[in-house]
């Protein structure tokens, strides 16, 4: 799957509305192909991040763990650090 798309779920404080919009639109433009749709295809690619990005927040408040909430700070280091390993 694309590697742009960060998990949502289990974050204090949790996932924004611009972080929910970013993945669906990531993964819509992985489904389609499309970076950015022709004229033809906006209001069809359009709706599908508006839906992508309803069944996400649906998705993550509905979500229940009984994990401790990550640290976005922690995580994103972990994120750097790993890159740092396989891409030197």
């Amino acid at each position: 799957m694309c590697r742009n798309i960060k998990t949502l779920s289990n974050f204090e404080p949790p996932a924004t509305e611009e972080e929910i919009q970013a993945s669906a639109l990531q993964f819509v433009r992985k489904l389609s192909g499309f970076n950015k749709p022709s004229q033809a295809n906006a209001e069809a690619f359009d709706r599908a991040v508006a839906e992508v990005a309803a069944a996400a927040r649906r998705l993550l408040t509905s979500l229940h763990t009984h994990a401790p909430a990550r640290d976005r700070e922690i995580e994103a280091g972990k994120a750097k650090e790993r890159s740092r390993l396989r891409f030197g």
